[in-house]
């Protein structure tokens, strides 16, 4: 099983310290992090996309260019990269160009985002929000599959009559993620069209997500591509020596992002009651001592049968030290058990 770490790359005020860490400050922080989660044999770390005032990550491909050429084994990938508004050429591009500057460990993840600000600002209409990311992604496939491209043309995507793609990935093909919040028909749709998918459970209760993680395998089967299929799981979570600790240390930054999205989304303010209760073993939240989530994954991994597990522990404004901290934690005592674990 494959463990590894997500961030959108949060700046602000740090709500126990009142320190703040502005878009510079964030994105040499994040150099250090990916670095740190290489060294200590974590799998993969993602970047997602956003175009708001509180995250200093729009360009993922940029971001982990940097990470590139002081990183070794980790894979670097998007978490995810808004395909709706972009050129999947272009994507694609970036996204070759890391892979050979990384010898083969570039991802991209596609979805059609949490937030909207990329539309109006790159000139695209929300009345096309999934008619965007249908072409695209298909287009964005087809690409992966022929170096010259013959691409019929579509309502929002170009005609390419037998033009090159250029550069080609140092790996046959990209490893292209669908990234999905929970519906059947984004299940169905990425079984159907043989590619990983990426399911993000950030509330609720995990297990609940079974039948989608089956209809996912089912369609996949169906389909012809029983062997291509694969599930990670995208959670909130956090991990420290010591599991109170652990969860103090996170609740405050974790509870100042979710309620900024409760102000804007119309629910309620988070309790540390909900927060806690979110810690069980049945709850959406990782976090906890190193044995708590060995423990949390594995029993969740017989019913779900995910691949992968990547955690959002930077959410809001965290105190480096301790993320660095947690990072170490999570390569040398909770990948380890999990691979173990097989």
């Amino acid at each position: 099983m494959e463990l590894g770490l997500y961030t959108f790359g949060d700046v602000g005020k740090n709500p126990v310290t009142g320190e703040t860490v502005d878009a510079a400050k964030r994105l040499q922080n994040l150099m250090e992090e990916i670095e740190l989660a290489d060294q200590v044999g974590l799998d993969v770390f993602g970047l997602g996309e956003h175009h708001r005032p509180n995250y200093a990550i729009s360009t993922p491909a940029t971001v982990l260019a940097g990470a590139a050429r002081t990183t070794k084994t980790i894979k670097l990938s998007s978490a995810v990269t808004v395909l709706s508004s972009d050129d999947p050429i272009r994507v694609y591009q970036q996204y070759a160009t890391l892979d050979n500057l990384t010898g083969g460990r570039a991802e991209i993840m596609v979805g059609r985002g949490s937030f909207i600000e990329s539309f109006p600002l790159f000139g695209y209409d929300l009345d096309d929000y999934n008619e965007l990311f249908e072409e695209k992604l298909q287009m964005l496939l087809a690409i992966n599959e022929q170096e010259r491209l013959a691409w019929p043309g579509t309502a929002h995507t170009p005609k390419v009559e037998g033009l090159g793609v250029y550069p080609r990935p140092a790996q046959d093909k990209l490893p292209i993620w669908i990234a999905a919040g929970g519906t059947p028909q984004s299940m169905v749709r990425a079984g159907a069209l043989g590619a990983p998918l990426a399911l993000a459970i950030i509330g609720g209760q995990p297990r609940r997500f079974k039948p989608l993680a089956d209809l996912y395998r089912k369609a996949a089967a169906q389909t012809g591509h029983a062997e291509q299929a694969r599930v990670s799981l995208n959670v909130h979570g956090f991990v420290g020596e010591d599991s109170k600790k652990a969860a103090d240390l996170f609740f405050p930054a974790q509870k100042q992002v979710m309620d900024q999205l409760g102000r804007e989304r119309g629910w309620p303010p988070q309790s540390r009651a909900q927060y806690d209760e979110s810690m069980s073993a049945e709850g959406s939240m990782f976090v906890g001592s190193p044995a708590q989530l060995v423990d949390k994954i594995l029993g969740l991994r017989e019913d779900l049968g995910f691949d992968r597990v990547t955690i959002q522990m930077a959410i809001g404004v965290i105190e480096h030290a301790e993320m660095l901290k947690a990072i170490e934690v999570l390569g040398t005592k909770v990948a380890p058990e999990l691979r173990k674990a097989g």
